[in-house]
């Protein structure tokens, strides 16, 4: 089973898998088509990454125009931030932050035109994410995590960074 809850950004979807623990460990299902369907998330998805970082790091803020991701965090705990950024929306430039962790196990279904990223809170992290298109570096856009205009908030005052988050920028061909 699972439970799923609208957020505060429109599209945005928390999603809280059920998971089973006992004194051998614990099990859980990430992923199960029919059960996401029934909750009305009909979403083919084409691609898995995963991508792990150290405290501190903050990977993203990335999205395209027709890429939905579903997002989870399968070790230590990260700070998600998930913005709108399509420009036609009432919503632009509207974010929200979640928690995803190991201990939560929750998800964050993420639609089109909206860019996350997130900030490694544990000393490691294992960020998951399912997408619905191939990964096209030309298509993808990239938010400057601490853009003046969208006055996103991260629990970090100097984070590590690859040059392209670092500098921000949108690209759409």
């Amino acid at each position: 089973m699972i439970k799923v809850e609208k957020t505060e950004l429109e599209g945005v979807l928390l999603i809280k898998p059920d998971f089973f623990k006992d004194h051998r460990g614990e099990y859980i299902e990430i992923y199960n088509e029919k059960l996401y369907k029934e909750k009305g998330i009909n979403i083919d998805f084409v691609e898995d990454d995963i991508s792990i970082s150290r405290k501190n790091v903050i990977k993203g803020v990335h999205g395209n125009q027709s890429t939905w991701k579903l997002i989870s965090c399968l070790h230590g705990k990260i700070h998600l931030v998930v913005i709108n950024y399509d420009e036609k929306s009432e919503g632009f430039g509207k974010w929200q932050a979640f928690v995803l962790s190991e201990e939560n196990k929750h998800q964050v279904l993420v639609p089109p035109k909206h860019g996350n990223g997130h900030l490694c809170l544990s000393n490691k992290s294992i960020f998951h994410y399912k997408q619905s298109t191939y990964y096209d570096p030309d298509s993808q856009f990239t938010i400057k995590w601490n853009d003046p205009k969208f006055n996103m908030r991260w629990p970090v005052k100097n984070p590590i960074l690859s040059k392209r988050d670092e500098e921000g920028g949108y690209v759409q061909k």
